[in-house]
């Protein structure tokens, strides 16, 4: 008798990057669960893929919740967070607690299911951040540099890291860290006050307005295409036995400035002669990111497909079609 494919619980399933892994995960005909209190994660994510997902709508701060959550779960995919550097400098707290102790109660109740036979947790991958190497002077980043987060976020997703590995050390849990280094593409929200680069750019280019850059925009970024991102955390739970407890870098390998970024975006779509608003820089922001990702090739067999104009071309498509004309007029008209 076939058994039934692998259960995966994706952790802030509704959010970018969740969604996007519930999306290949669902087309691969796999069993998928999903945990997310909708706090930054939007419901039209999933609307695609409800009749084929369980939804558990709750934070991953609820222990009875998560408990159930975890009952039959062959693979987690944590993605759950309350992400930004910005959001984080106004609550820190509250970013320490959906960061920090929801993963520790995720955690512990990965444990316990498995030990009490409820679940068999094969793997637990972590979505970690580049924002722990701070401003290193080295370049490419690697994950044996020390970190030195600037900002509670940055923080936040160091003591993830942390903590993933100490139960894998202590409990044996196969913990694996991914550090995402700036992952773009579909779903990302350009709406946020504390939205993405990229979906900033590519929004405000919609409306006809002039894009906002903080600093003079000479930093320098590793941009990841979202499904080298899926790809990354899919490869991670199918990796030897030796990946866990480690950290992975996760990114295309290559950097451009937010100058270039901007210039690249707006060739892309046809415009010229773009001028930015430029506005001082932001608190807790990183100057210069690069990755070496020789680790992941070597553990993980991961291999970017997506370089940035490719994965650029793929976000900007689907923001015109996705972006609603009347949404784009209306925003434009408020601006004006």
């Amino acid at each position: 008798m076939k058994s039934p494919p692998a259960l995966f619980l994706v952790t802030g399933g509704a959010g970018f990057i969740g969604s996007n892994l519930v999306e290949t995960l669902v087309n691969r005909g796999e069993r998928v669960r999903v945990i997310d209190d909708f706090s930054t994660g939007r419901m039209e994510n999933l609307a695609p893929f409800l009749d084929r997902i369980e939804l558990i709508e709750a934070s991953i701060t609820d222990e009875e919740v998560v408990e159930r959550a975890l009952q039959g779960v062959d693979y987690v995919l944590h993605q759950a967070a309350l992400p930004s550097v910005a959001r984080s400098l106004e609550e820190p707290a509250r970013t320490n607690l959906v960061n920090v102790q929801g993963t520790v109660i995720l955690l512990e109740a990965a444990v316990r299911a498995r030990n009490e036979g409820l679940a068999s947790i094969r793997r637990f991958v972590i979505a970690g951040s580049s924002s722990v190497y701070g401003n290193s002077m080295r370049l490419p980043k690697r994950e044996s540099d020390p970190p030195s987060p600037l900002s509670p976020y940055a923080v936040s997703k160091l003591a993830q890291e942390q903590y993933g590995q100490i139960f894998h050390q202590v409990y044996d849990l196969p913990v694996i860290i991914l550090r995402y280094f700036n992952i773009y593409g579909p779903r990302q929200d350009p709406h946020s006050q504390y939205a993405a680069v990229v979906p900033a750019f590519i929004s405000a280019l919609l409306r006809g307005e002039r894009p906002v850059i903080y600093g003079d925009g000479e930093q320098t970024r590793d941009f990841t295409y979202v499904a080298d991102c899926v790809q990354a955390n899919l490869r991670a739970c199918l990796a030897p036995p030796e990946a866990c407890g480690k950290i992975f870098n996760i990114s295309f390998g290559e950097r451009i400035s937010i100058n270039r970024l901007l210039s690249t975006i707006a060739e892309l779509m046809g415009e010229e002669e773009i001028e930015p608003i430029y506005q001082p820089p932001r608190p807790g922001d990183v100057r210069d990111s690069l990755a070496d990702t020789s680790l992941a090739q070597r553990y993980l067999s991961y291999q970017p497909n997506y370089p940035l104009r490719k994965g650029l071309l793929e976000t900007i498509n689907w923001f015109k079609q996705n972006l609603p004309a009347a949404q784009v007029l209306e925003q434009g008209l408020e601006q004006a």
